[in-house]
C-alpha cells in the first residue's frame, strides 16, 4: 500500500483488531476471561500469562499506530520499563535523560543498581551531551520526549543518530506524547514505549503498557519477558484499552486544544515564574517540538515561584483538577511532582532538573476549557 492509499490513523483505530470473532460477527470482540485454552486449538493458546487474544488484538492495532512491525503489551508502563531492562546484565551501562520519570528512576536505583547494571544520566537537550557517548559504551540509551514532568524536547532523530554510532539501540518513552502525536520508530528510535493507561486508554480504568520495535530479535525478547516475567496485562485492560484507542484521535485534538489555551493563560494572565508546555513559542524547544509532533500534547507544567505552603493549599482549592497521579484521562488532574510521582527522587536531584516544591503539573482534561481557566484563575487569586 502506498503512502496515498495507507488508511488514517483513525481508521486504523477503529478498524484494526475483529480477529477471533468469525463465529459471532461480534462488532466488538469480547473479553476473553479465561487462565487457560484447551491444547490443539489453531490460534496456538494455551495460557494467559504467554497469550490471549485480547493481548493479540491490542498487540495489533498499538503497532500500526506506532508506525511499527511489533508490539508487546505488557500489565503496566513500568512493567513494559521492566520488560526492556531486564534484558540488562550486570556490567551494563544505560546513558538515560536527566528529567526522567520518577518510577523509572526508582527502578534503576533500588532494583537494576543491585544487579550490577549502571545509570549515567545526561541532558540531552545539549548537543555536547552527545559528543561523548560512544566513550561511555551505553548498553542502551534511554530518554523521553516530552520529559516528565519539565516537558523538556529531546531531538529523537538527533539522539538516534549518536546512539547508533555508539552502537547502542534507542528507547523512546512515548507516553507523554501518545501514539497520535508522535511515532518514535519512524524518526529512528529503536523502542517505543508507551504507557497505554494513559492518552491510548484515556479514561482512567486500566493499566497497560506497550514496547513497540521493527526488530523481530527485540520482539521475541519481549514476548519473552512477559511471560517468564509473568509481566502479561489482564485481558479486560486490553479490552478498554481497545475501547479507549478508537477515540484517541478526536480526544487527543481537544486536550492539545484545552492544553494550549491554559497555558496561553498561565503565562499572560498570572505571576508564574515559568510555564511549560512544548507548543509554546516560549518553549525552549518549540521548534524541535513543531518538527516532530504534530500537536502539543496534553500536559502543562507550572512553577508559580511560590512557597510549598501556598503551592498546596492553591492546589487544594481546584475544582476541576483532583491532585492525583497519573495523566491522559478525559478528565483534568493535578500533580505535585515534588511529592507525588518524583517523590522518590532525592531532593537534590529534582532540584537539579528544575522540580521544586513550586512546580505543579496539569493533565490537562476535555472538559470545557473556560470552565478550567476560570478554576485555576481563582484558586489562584484566593
Amino acid at each position: 500500500m502506498s503512502e496515498e492509499e495507507k488508511e488514517g490513523f483513525e481508521t486504523r483505530a477503529i478498524h484494526s483488531g475483529r480477529d477471533f470473532v468469525s463465529e459471532t460477527g461480534a462488532v466488538t470482540p469480547p473479553v476473553w476471561l479465561t487462565s487457560t485454552f484447551e491444547y490443539g486449538n489453531p490460534n496456538g493458546f494455551d495460557y494467559t500469562r504467554s497469550g490471549n487474544p485480547n493481548f493479540r488484538l491490542l498487540d495489533r492495532t498499538i503497532s500500526t499506530l506506532e508506525g511499527a512491525e511489533f508490539a508487546t503489551c505488557f500489565g503496566s508502563g513500568v512493567s513494559a520499563i521492566t520488560a526492556i531492562v531486564s534484558t540488562l546484565k550486570s556490567g551494563d551501562v544505560v546513558v538515560a535523560e536527566e528529567n526522567i520519570y520518577g518510577c523509572t528512576f526508582r527502578l534503576f536505583a533500588q532494583v537494576f543498581a543491585k544487579f550490577g547494571v549502571e545509570i549515567v544520566y545526561l541532558d540531552f537537550t545539549d548537543p555536547a551531551s552527545l559528543e561523548g557517548l560512544a566513550e561511555r559504551n551505553p548498553a542502551l540509551v534511554w530518554i523521553e520526549s516530552p520529559t516528565n514532568p519539565n516537558l523538556k524536547i529531546i531531538d529523537i532523530a538527533l539522539v538516534a543518530g549518536a546512539a547508533h554510532a555508539a552502537g547502542a539501540p534507542l528507547i523512546v518513552d512515548n507516553t507523554f506524547a501518545s501514539s497520535y502525536l508522535q511515532r518514535p520508530i519512524e524518526l529512528g528510535a529503536d523502542l517505543s514505549l508507551v504507557s497505554l493507561t494513559k492518552y491510548t486508554n484515556g479514561h482512567s480504568d486500566a493499566l497497560v503498557g506497550a514496547v513497540c520495535t521493527n526488530s523481530e530479535e527485540w520482539q521475541q525478547k519481549m514476548i519473552f519477558a512477559q511471560k517468564a516475567l509473568g509481566l502479561q496485562p489482564s485481558p479486560m485492560d486490553c479490552w478498554l484499552t481497545m475501547r479507549g484507542a478508537k477515540t484517541e484521535a478526536i480526544r487527543m485534538e481537544r486536550h492539545c486544544e484545552n492544553a494550549l489555551a491554559l497555558a496561553t493563560f498561565l503565562e499572560e494572565k498570572t505571576d508564574a515564574v515559568r510555564v511549560w508546555y512544548p507548543f509554546l513559542p516560549s518553549h525552549p524547544q518549540y521548534e524541535i517540538a513543531k518538527r516532530q509532533m504534530s500537536g502539543g500534547s496534553g500536559i502543562v507544567t507550572v512553577d508559580f515561584g511560590r512557597s510549598l505552603e501556598d503551592t498546596m493549599q492553591f492546589i487544594d482549592r481546584l475544582q476541576y483538577f483532583p491532585k492525583a497521579e497519573s495523566l491522559g484521562g478525559i478528565e483534568s488532574l493535578c500533580c505535585h511532582p515534588a511529592s507525588m510521582t518524583h517523590a522518590s527522587v532525592p531532593k537534590e536531584t529534582r532540584e537539579a532538573v528544575g522540580i521544586t516544591d513550586s512546580l505543579v503539573r496539569f493533565s490537562v482534561g476535555i472538559e470545557t476549557v473556560e470552565d478550567l481557566i476560570r478554576d485555576v484563575g481563582g484558586a489562584l487569586q484566593a
